[in-house]
């Protein structure tokens, strides 16, 4: 149990920093002490940096695929669902360096194929369905062409790690999101979808203003 509970506290502590300053400045010496560990002790858990990579990618694909399919089955309509997700997405984009994925594509390919797959795969099919799922409920146009909107979203979620996005931007990249999920949702809504996407807008900023008080 020992072991098993060293390598998750390497794991998470690696997460942790390479959210912080991505992946090609954290090296496994500022892991370890970090965790005041020797930098041999983690090398018995992972051979070196590009495993203990993959082993926080892949922990991380799990985590965001449990939030998916979580706010998939208890949101109560499309539009729900994808503000449901919104507000973890843009919290998590809050606290993280945007040259994550750039440095995983120059420096961690294996990792960077498993993140290709994900995006394809997995991000696609979620979108997809919930565009499925709001155009049975009346909520999105249903002259869409789902694959090609479904496509197109899964891109413009990469955008803010683009190098040449960021340097023309003064906004940070969770207020990016935010402003694309927004624009992607407006543009899908039918008539009554649209009153929805306000009702849904105005009850967050209301929470948000009151969560300044």
């Amino acid at each position: 149990m020992a072991d098993i509970e060293t390598g998750l506290r390497i794991q998470q502590k690696a997460h942790e920093l390479f959210m912080q300053y991505g992946l090609r400045s954290v090296s496994m010496d500022d892991i370890a002490n970090s965790l005041g560990m020797s930098k041999k002790t983690i090398y018995q858990y992972f051979a070196d940096k590009d495993e203990l990579v993959d082993a926080v990618v892949d922990a991380e694909f799990k985590k965001n695929e449990g939030i998916c399919d979580y706010d998939r089955l208890h949101s109560k309509n499309a539009i729900h669902e994808i503000f449901m997700t919104m507000d973890k997405v843009v919290e998590m984009f809050s606290t993280m360096n945007p040259s994550l994925i750039f440095d995983m594509h120059k420096y961690f390919p294996r990792a960077f194929q498993k993140f290709h797959k994900h995006k394809n795969d997995y991000l696609y099919n979620v979108i997809r369905d919930n565009i499925i799922r709001g155009i049975r409920e009346e909520l999105y146009r249903t002259e869409m062409n789902v694959d090609i909107i479904a496509r197109f979203r899964v891109e413009s979620i990469m955008m803010p790690f683009d190098v040449g996005f960021q340097s023309t931007m003064k906004y940070n990249m969770a207020e990016i999101e935010e402003e694309f999920v927004i624009h992607f949702l407006f543009g899908m809504a039918s008539a009554k979808g649209y009153k929805m996407i306000v009702k849904y807008q105005q009850e967050r900023i209301n929470k948000s203003n009151n969560a300044k008080k």
